[in-house]
């Protein structure tokens, strides 16, 4: 569901290779998470080279993937296996060490789990936003603008739309047009770094994304773009839509759609436990 696990409260950035059926997971993020370094590039980079100095082939099992950072964009990241990471930790003195192992153990699991019964993507999902705090209604809300935008992505996909840098320009041009801000302006908003911004997000705005991602699938499917320049005309008529809507939500209610509030600010509290 997500490319984002969760280590004890920290976001570790993943992809999932169906070919492989493996993890790939951020190595930075893992050290981060495992050291509570400050400098984790800084920290990796002295480890490989300790590595190589020992003759360990770990090094050389490091992949890399593009993968977003905190400012939104894709870069590349050296990724690694669960197998991999395993024979890693042994070099990263740290007290967190034997729990990584059970919570690798545990992600690969559910993953297998998940392919087998794909509703347990949505049970597991319901779970870990309870642990968080959120209502019964604002779940509810979130798990169908999951629904709404795999049904986007995949019209973007058959329309030859790239992963990626391609997803992030067009979801960007369908955020400015309903809400008047880009993404990364959106999130600056919300004073958001890491964290997903829909997780952040009041009901109302969860409701007007979702008609703005639905409503540019449904011009897609009756326009067939073929070029992204094509799809950014209807990213932004889809967006468009929905922003009339909150134009005219905030013409009757007099207040604000899009809130600078965040998750924390919203009331919801952080007590998630290591999920997927």
């Amino acid at each position: 569901m997500s490319n984002i696990k969760l280590f004890h409260d920290q976001q570790i950035r993943s992809e999932w290779n169906a070919e492989q059926e493996q993890w790939y997971f951020s190595v930075i993020d893992i050290i981060q998470a495992l050291t509570g370094n400050e400098r984790p590039r800084k920290y990796w980079s002295d480890l490989k080279k300790k590595l190589i100095n020992e003759g360990s082939e770990v090094s050389d099992k490091i992949g890399q993937l593009k993968m977003q950072a905190p400012d939104g964009k894709f870069r590349l990241t050296d990724v690694a296996t669960t197998e991999t990471l395993l024979r890693l930790i042994q070099s990263i003195p740290s007290p967190q060490a034997e729990p990584f192992k059970r919570w690798l153990a545990q992600v690969g699991y559910e993953r297998l789990e998940e392919n087998e019964d794909p509703e347990l993507t949505i049970d597991r999902a319901l779970t870990t936003y309870l642990a968080k705090g959120y209502s019964k209604e604002w779940i509810n809300q979130r798990l169908q603008s999951i629904e709404v935008r795999k049904e986007l992505t995949d019209e973007w996909e058959a329309r030859g739309v790239k992963k990626g840098q391609e997803f992030a320009i067009l979801t960007n041009e369908i955020t400015r047009a309903w809400s008047g801000l880009s993404t990364k302006e959106y999130k600056q908003h919300k004073n958001l770094k890491k964290e997903n911004l829909r997780d952040n997000m009041t009901n109302l705005e969860l409701v007007l994304n979702m008609l703005a991602e639905a409503t540019t699938s449904e011009i897609s499917k009756g326009k067939k773009p073929e070029t992204l320049d094509q799809n950014k005309v209807v990213a932004q008529q889809g967006g468009e839509v929905a922003g009339s809507a909150r134009k005219d939500i905030e013409a009757k209610t007099g207040k604000k759609v899009v809130t600078s509030k965040n998750a924390k600010q919203l009331g919801r509290t952080n007590k998630l436990e290591p999920r997927d």
